[in-house]
């Protein structure tokens, strides 16, 4: 027996997963409870990816920009993004794609002038 799937409404700036829409949940998916899980467990990781960014936030001369908590961050804020974007409405993937913001995690602009001889960082 399959589930019967729900109209749920994602805030990922607020980490809020709701049953109503509001203001602050701009995200409208269609889900059933198994899928339910998987976005409550990808919420999860870009919380706990926060708090790492923000423990390591104040530690001077290091960049983040090849940081291995940084990229798990990434790698959490896309994966995200892409599982709203499968299970989303319609709305929801034209607001997605508006934001462009699967495109642009992907890109790492290291080709842009100033990266040629920056050190890894790891």
């Amino acid at each position: 027996m399959q589930d019967s799937k729900q109209h749920l409404y994602v805030s990922v700036t607020h980490n809020l997963i709701e049953q109503t829409r509001n203001e602050s949940t701009p995200f409208e998916v269609i889900v059933d409870d198994g899928q339910l899980a998987t976005l409550q467990d990808l919420m999860k990781v870009l919380e706990k990816g926060d708090d790492y960014s923000l423990q390591r936030a104040p530690v001077p001369y290091k960049s983040a920009d090849h940081d291995e908590g940084n990229e798990r961050l990434t790698d959490g804020v896309m994966m995200l993004y892409t599982f709203l974007y499968d299970h989303g409405t319609p709305e929801t993937r034209q607001a997605i794609d508006r934001m462009n913001v699967l495109p642009k995690l992907q890109n790492t602009d290291y080709d842009d002038p100033g990266y040629e001889n920056s050190p890894m960082n790891k």
